[in-house]
């Protein structure tokens, strides 16, 4: 996986983890001047991860259990 494709997983755990709940959406582009990695975008939706739909994207059932367990391998290595 791509560093582009990582940071969108990075930042969904993050807030997973700020909030203490499952994280199934993501922001793609605020309008503020964030903006997900377009070619980890890609990557994401061509490997089954993440489905886009305009400004947000959607995890798909194998993008929140990879999420899952990016979360579990932070928790074991802190």
């Amino acid at each position: 996986m791509s560093d582009g494709a990582l940071s969108i997983l990075v930042f969904a755990a993050y807030h997973s983890l700020v909030s203490g709940e499952a994280v199934t959406r993501v922001v793609l582009d605020d309008g503020k001047g964030h903006k997900a990695d377009a070619e980890g975008v890609r990557e994401m939706e061509e490997a089954g991860l993440l489905e886009p739909a305009g400004e947000r994207g959607v995890l798909t059932e194998a993008g929140r259990d990879r999420l899952a367990k990016l979360i579990e391998t932070l928790r074991r290595s802190a």
